[in-house]
């Protein structure tokens, strides 16, 4: 056999390796996120549940100054949509307030539409701790094709630093008097 053509059957093997290694894990993944603010969990609360304060510390704002924003739906609370288009870093997509629990719980629904299309559920837990708040900030969704379960191993390391810097600038807003 000439030298090349072991070198193709390597990589076929390494590929196919790969694809199976994919194919095998869970359709479910989920990633989180947490810091400790020292600030009451309804000023932390009030930051998340209106799409209108985001700005003050979502890493995507940051990221495309120019991003298009819409808003619709309710005008706050359950149903709020929040939707952008913006350069390559932060693409194009919407969000949905599914549920709120004052000073402890918001849920999203979270779709990329580009890339993409995906949908996941994105929520932020608020713990009181003393005069403190941790905040914890989750993905998750379910990765049925192989290219979704590919994507789904790297969230970690592609999202993870965005949700540090958003909970780095949320911490900012809500600590500022």
């Amino acid at each position: 056999m000439k030298t090349w053509q072991l070198g193709l059957m390597a990589l076929l093997v390494i590929l196919a390796g790969l694809l199976g290694f994919v194919a095998t894990r869970p359709s479910h993944f989920m990633m989180a996120r947490s810091v400790e603010i020292a600030a009451p969990p309804e000023k932390i609360y009030a930051l998340v549940a209106d799409f209108h304060e985001w700005p003050k510390w979502s890493p995507w704002d940051k990221k495309d100054p120019a991003m298009k924003k819409t808003y619709s739906g309710a005008a706050t609370g359950v149903g709020q949509v929040y939707a952008w288009e913006g350069n390559r870093d932060v693409g194009k997509g919407r969000m949905t307030l599914l549920a709120l629990e004052p000073g402890k719980l918001v849920r999203v629904k979270l779709e990329f539409l580009d890339p993409g299309p995906f949908t996941n559920d994105t929520h932020f837990a608020f713990i009181a701790s003393g005069d403190k708040t941790n905040v914890f900030w989750t993905l998750e969704g379910e990765s049925d094709g192989l290219l979704q379960k590919a994507m789904s191993l790297l969230m970690d390391r592609m999202v993870g630093p965005d949700f540090e810097a958003g909970l780095a600038r949320m911490k900012s807003a809500a600590e500022t008097k």
